[in-house]
């Protein structure tokens, strides 16, 4: 009986441990820059070490913004091992050099691959590699992996999707780097669903494209603009949290036409907790466009440790109110303008209950006075004694932050 016991506790203590996802990587929505929105495959080391002196000197490796993501075609092809290798005409110095040269300057390394034998621009994806490619990245000192769902087969052939993301967050844990794991599966099997214990943040849409309110055909997919995707986030709020978000995908703010419509995607992403990862030219970015990203209410509205989304809290077909509860006893109200005119809104506070029945949060403002802050300029606005009367440029959004007294 003895070495019966004795013989089980070995097994016991010698059995693996059960691969899982490094917790702990993204308590609040993961904050960057990623090359794809504005570069696309033109991208090379000469670039991305442009963009991280800019980050630092712009101000925004200290407004958070600490990941630097090469997205699709940096890669060259695989060695006689197999081992996936760097473009050698544009990053001649190795991706482990432009690793440390991110980390020298205080900031963190992000990659892409593709859960199929291609990415989508045709560079070699990870499928049947994906050990060997967490190896590779753990050794070019990566820290954060986003993962597309390029050539993944049709129908009935297509690859499990819980499968392939569960493979490459083995891959990862096997490799003993922690990295945030980036789910880009683009909400086609509900990675809300099965994502959180996968990865870190898994995207809700398609592609996101740089227009206000736009569905961009491209034969086979289609890419969305702002309103498009806003749209699409309520439905979802429940499942976004610390360590697991919901992604609407990357920023195009500094790519829209209109100032306006760049406040307003910004204010919109931080109050739905979305990963705030921007896609715009750092290095040539103009200052209004700086501020808008560097905003610290704005920051903070996303990055609350709650990590609730917002919700609609009043909605006519031109102006909407979205709301958030933040930790304490605070909230944020976004005042969206989703029209091409100017309009006129008054806010009474006492003609709608402000709760969040998900969260079980409520605002009491029959029996207790706020204060007002406008977040994109600190400013006090009054408190919520009075009707709040606004005038709302054409696609704007204005923002507060109620705070008890």
């Amino acid at each position: 009986m003895v070495r019966l016991l004795a013989s089980a506790l070995v097994l016991v203590l010698t059995a693996p441990v059960a691969a899982q996802k490094f917790e702990g990587l993204a308590e609040t929505p993961p904050m960057g820059w990623n090359s794809w929105n504005h570069y696309g495959c033109d991208i090379d080391e000469e670039l991305i070490r442009a963009t991280a002196d800019a980050l630092v000197s712009s101000g925004l490796r200290d407004a958070g913004y600490t990941y630097v993501n090469l997205d699709d075609c940096w890669h060259g092809t695989r060695d006689d091992a197999g081992n996936i290798q760097p473009d050698p005409s544009r990053f001649p110095s190795g991706m482990k050099a432009l690793g440390d040269y991110l980390h020298a300057r205080g900031l963190r390394f992000g990659i892409y691959s593709d859960a199929g034998t291609t990415t989508c621009a045709g560079r070699p994806g990870s499928q049947g590699h994906e050990y060997q490619d967490a190896r590779q990245y753990a050794a070019w000192g990566v820290d954060y992996v986003k993962y597309d769902w390029c050539a993944t087969g049709e129908g009935a052939a297509q690859r499990n999707p819980r499968e392939a993301y569960r493979t490459m967050r083995d891959a990862i844990h096997a490799a003993g780097r922690p990295m945030v794991l980036a789910i880009c599966e683009w909400g086609e099997n509900e990675p809300w669903l099965w994502g959180r214990n996968l990865g870190h943040l898994w995207r809700t849409t398609g592609d996101i494209t740089n227009c206000w309110d736009c569905v961009v055909g491209h034969g086979t997919w289609a890419s969305s603009g702002i309103l498009p995707i806003l749209d699409r986030q309520e439905a979802l709020r429940a499942h976004s949290g610390p360590d697991g978000w919901n992604d609407p995908d990357m920023m195009e703010v500094g790519n829209l036409p209109g100032l306006a419509e760049n406040r307003s995607h910004f204010a919109l992403w931080a109050m739905l907790s979305a990963p705030l990862i921007m896609g715009t030219d750092i290095p040539a970015m103009t200052p209004e466009i700086r501020d808008i990203l560097a905003n610290p209410r704005l920051i903070a509205i996303d990055q609350d440790a709650l990590g609730i989304a917002a919700f609609r809290w009043i909605a006519t077909p031109e102006v909407e109110v979205w709301a958030k509860p933040l930790a304490g006893e605070d909230w944020a109200l976004a005042v969206l303008n989703r029209s091409n005119g100017v309009r006129e809104f008054a806010l009474d506070w006492q003609a709608f209950a402000l709760k969040d029945d998900q969260n079980g949060r409520e605002a009491r403002l029959g029996t207790r006075r706020y204060r007002i802050e406008d977040s994109w300029s600190g400013a006090g606005t009054g408190t919520t004694a009075a009707p709040l009367t606004l005038t709302l440029a054409p696609r704007d959004t204005r923002v507060f932050r109620l705070r008890p007294e």
